[in-house]
């Protein structure tokens, strides 16, 4: 099951207490203060993994707590600390604190640990407390509590190009087609519920990942048809591709439609570079010069057929031209 959002709690560690110790050794019955610090609490970490592609374990799982640091010792012993504690987490997952919306953690590379809460300092034994006036303190401090959060994980797919249509109008077969990928490809809306993932080779050199978003429908930044789920994921995309269907009654209509939708979910993601493909072109009589002042020599507009491969090489050298203007 692909899960892209959770709610979990995170605790640090506490620091451990100090010790109220006094030596007493054969020869010296009533010797100093010796008791030592707490130890300090372990930390949280999380850390990003590319052998993960959901939050599905946290649905479960809510709660994690770091070990807390141990009590001081006598003879001046520290108290051991709390190891870290790491959380693995998908490629693309930003933790954000729940109360205040504040960002914690963007997890764009793997295996970066990022420190997200902090365990507790670790309290001072008595020998601390000794001075010229006062040889024998009894006093030693509790360990100060580690950070707690309630964090939010929201899942963003990382892809440098993001394919952006109503449903069924051919992403999962442009993307089949071009890569290695296979999504579930079937003739009625909402065959891709999750976003897909696929590494397209340009040269021996050079490759790019690009991801199938999930169909979008009017309303959609509202949540209609899940899509502030799908919306999310075009956020990290370099460049959009507007995929739409040529047979559809009005194309020109069903782009403004998309545009409007990402504008109320993110107008950032207008400010994306983008190229439009009119797909389906196999099943028209005769080939389009233009639809409905779309040109058929605008560079930003390509007409194709992901099913049968008809212009996909002139799709891909357009939409690398636009990936190296981008780097």
């Amino acid at each position: 099951m692909f899960v892209d959002y959770a709610e979990i709690e995170l605790a640090a560690g506490d620091g451990g207490s100090g010790a109220v110790s006094f030596r007493r050794e054969k020869y010296e019955p009533k010797g100093g203060p010796d008791g030592g610090d707490g130890g300090k609490g372990g930390d949280i970490f999380v850390r990003g993994s590319s052998n993960m592609a959901t939050l599905l374990d946290f649905r479960y799982k809510k709660m994690f707590q770091a070990p807390h640091g141990k009590r001081g010792g006598k003879n001046n012993r520290t108290g051991e600390s709390g190891p870290p504690l790491v959380i693995e987490l998908p490629i693309g997952t930003v933790i954000a604190d729940t109360k205040s919306k504040r960002v914690l953690a963007d997890l764009t590379t793997d295996g970066v640990d990022i420190l997200i809460a902090r365990g507790g300092k670790g309290g001072r034994g008595n020998t601390k407390f000794k001075s010229s006036t006062h040889q024998a303190p009894r006093k030693a401090e509790p360990g100060i509590p580690g950070e707690k959060y309630t964090v939010s994980l929201e899942l963003k797919s990382i892809a440098d190009v993001g394919l952006v249509g109503f449903p069924n109008v051919g992403k999962s077969t442009l993307l089949a087609r071009l890569s290695a990928a296979h999504p579930k490809i079937a003739d009625y809306p909402f065959t891709t519920k999750t976003p897909n993932l696929g590494i397209v080779r340009i040269s021996e050199y050079r490759s790019f990942v690009m991801a199938d978003i999930p169909g979008l429908i009017e309303g959609a930044h509202s949540g209609k048809g899940m899509g502030v789920r799908f919306l999310r994921h075009i956020q990290r995309t370099r460049i959009l591709v507007y995929l739409l269907d040529i047979m559809s009654p009005d194309p020109g209509e069903d782009l403004e439609t998309l545009k409007s939708e990402m504008k109320a979910f993110d107008p950032g993601l207008l400010k994306k570079k983008s190229l439009i493909a009119f797909n389906k072109i196999d099943l028209m009589a005769e080939r389009p010069a233009g639809i409905d002042g779309f040109s058929s020599d605008d560079d930003e507009i390509c007409y194709i057929s992901a099913a049968s491969g008809e212009n996909i090489d002139n799709f891909l050298k357009k939409l690398s031209g636009k990936l190296l203007e981008n780097d």
